[in-house]
């Protein structure tokens, strides 16, 4: 039985509407597949099939193909949006990377700053006496050894003019490059008997036997080269008073015989080596001596009160001060 006109008609529309409402669904789900996080519109996008309806009137190919065309390129837009900000992300990440990198070296900045205040609070805390007690340079401690505040209270700082004397703390500082000063104070007097209370004359004249005896002895702990240095440092000595009428006033003649003052008020500030000292050195080499770099002759210029460095709150400070002033004017005349 034939299908009344009226009943094609609906069925043709109820048809079309169904696949219009299938194909709309379908590319929804497409869409929100692909680019979930843009969240498309379908009532305001162009990217509905609409125009690939079943529609009665018009069945044209090309119709549906310039369709499929222009949803192409939309899609070929958007993935153009997507790389751009893929490529905006991946410098944001980069240069929220170099910030983080940043952060962390300021924070290990402020750790290293934190870290030295708490050494130097620490510093401090040792360093603090009983009340009425004599108040030190900072690194005369309560640990310190007895030996080494002895040579900070009785000899660091005060200026020695004896060539003998001199020709000892030169020899002395010269061993720091082996040890340190309470090692080496702790054997002064086994330093003294061995090298004849350090008088340059005798040393000078040391032969190989004597020179064997000094280097074999263990409690000493002296290489062959440091003995052979010291003797021939001796030599030296001599030649330098032979000159200029004493090594005393040789040495001292390089600051004008008047010691420098220092002035320190913290112990970082005091110097390992000075534009004198390296003068000091490069003279004292050529003429043969040796283990008198600029760090070991700054230390020997310290000890003999060449230079004044106790910090200023030290009690030492205005006492090596008045023994400097009292010897001024003597220090060519070896006593």
């Amino acid at each position: 039985m034939p299908i009344p006109n009226y009943e094609r008609n609906l069925s043709s529309k109820t048809i079309q509407k169904k696949l219009q409402q299938k194909s709309q669904s379908s590319l929804t789900k497409n869409q929100n597949r692909v680019y979930p996080f843009i969240g498309i519109q379908r009532t305001n996008s162009n990217l509905s099939l609409s125009s690939l309806s079943l529609s009665q009137n018009s069945n044209d190919d090309s119709s549906v193909g310039s369709s499929i065309c222009s949803w192409e390129q939309k899609v070929v837009s958007f993935q153009g949006i997507l790389s751009s900000w893929g490529k905006k992300r991946f410098l944001f990440d980069r240069e929220e990377r170099k910030r983080e990198e940043e952060r962390e070296e300021i924070v290990c900045l402020e750790k290293k700053e934190e870290k030295d205040d708490i050494c130097e609070i620490l510093n401090e805390y040792l360093n603090c006496d009983e009340p009425g007690s004599l108040k030190r340079c900072s690194w005369i401690t309560k640990s310190s050894d007895e030996v080494y505040v002895s040579f900070h209270d009785e000899c660091w700082g005060a200026p020695v003019y004896n060539d003998n004397r001199l020709f000892e703390l030169l020899s002395l500082s010269g061993l720091l490059i082996d040890y340190n000063w309470t090692e080496i104070l702790k054997k002064k007097e086994l330093y003294r008997e061995a090298f004849a209370n350090f008088d340059h004359n005798i040393v000078a004249k040391m032969e190989e036997k004597k020179i064997s005896e000094i280097s074999s002895n263990k409690e000493l702990k002296l290489p062959e080269y440091r003995v052979r240095s010291i003797i021939e440092n001796a030599k030296c000595v001599q030649k330098v008073a032979k000159e200029f009428g004493s090594f005393s006033g040789y040495i001292w003649g390089h600051i004008n015989h008047k010691p420098t003052i220092g002035k320190y008020k913290h112990h970082k500030s005091v110097p390992l080596r000075t534009p004198k000292s390296e003068m000091i050195s490069k003279d004292l080499v050529r003429r043969g001596f040796r283990l008198v770099g600029p760090v070991i002759i700054y230390s020997f210029m310290q000890s003999s009160g060449m230079v004044i460095d106790h910090l200023v709150g030290c009690f030492r400070f205005n006492e090596c001060l008045k023994l400097a002033e009292r010897s001024w004017g003597m220090t060519n005349v070896a006593v």
